[in-house]
């Protein structure tokens, strides 16, 4: 069992879900609320990760990210490292990875939200702020716990992005997916069918941590 490798992973999903639960917020708001001009493109970039082979997508993200890229170039100018073949690089290639992920789930949840409530919101007095915290993001739960839940364990199982971004580099960038691959090609099934366990069991725990936590919003909005 590679330990520095699912430490690895855990921590990459952990980094990409704190990250994007912002980010999901503030898209899936403004998708699910506003109506703007390139609103169209917008939503098709937000998808393209999902239309594109993760082989190729890591590949342009390699290209964007590399030493050869304004984005690498500043970043190895900043902090004297290439950004790519890292794991801060993983953190940034597979935050970009899941956007769709995040922020498709997050948009139903906040459309889902009756206009009702968020006029007579408004008409008490709440500013946008507070009305967010404590009108909206309770209603939407539901829909950024999945955002969140998808994310995490998308993240785990991540393979052609980490391979073409980050390589197989032992404690820095090969997650327990590359080393499972790893273990297949040298023949070591049985390591390999614990990890692929492991990993199952991770997801399966997330996913009923989720539905968990769901419920136990929704009988509380309930009550």
């Amino acid at each position: 069992m590679d330990w520095t490798a699912l430490w690895l992973s855990l921590r990459l999903a952990l980094w990409t879900v704190a990250l994007l639960l912002p980010v999901s917020i503030a898209m899936g708001r403004l998708l699910a609320y506003r109506r703007f001009t390139g609103r169209g493109a917008v939503e098709a970039l937000v998808m393209l990760p999902l239309v594109l082979p993760p082989t190729v997508f890591g590949f342009y993200l390699l290209v964007a990210l590399g030493r050869g890229s304004p984005v690498g170039a500043l970043w190895e100018q900043l902090f004297g490292d290439q950004l790519v073949f890292s794991f801060t690089g993983l953190v940034v290639a597979s935050v970009i990875f899941n956007l769709p992920f995040a922020i498709q789930p997050a948009q139903r949840g906040f459309e889902a939200i009756p206009v009702e409530l968020r006029e007579a919101a408004a008409c008490s007095g709440l500013s946008p702020w507070r009305s967010l915290w404590r009108v909206e993001l309770p209603l939407a739960w539901p829909g950024l716990m999945t955002a969140m839940m998808l994310t995490f364990a998308h993240t785990l199982g991540e393979f052609g992005i980490v391979l073409m971004v980050g390589g197989s580099i032992p404690g820095e960038t090969r997650t327990i997916a590359i080393s499972i691959y790893d273990r297949v090609q040298a023949f070591d099934m049985g390591a390999a069918a614990t990890m692929s366990a492991v990993l199952v069991a991770i997801s399966l725990a997330t996913i009923a941590a989720t539905f968990a936590l769901s419920a136990r919003v929704g009988r509380r909005l309930g009550g």
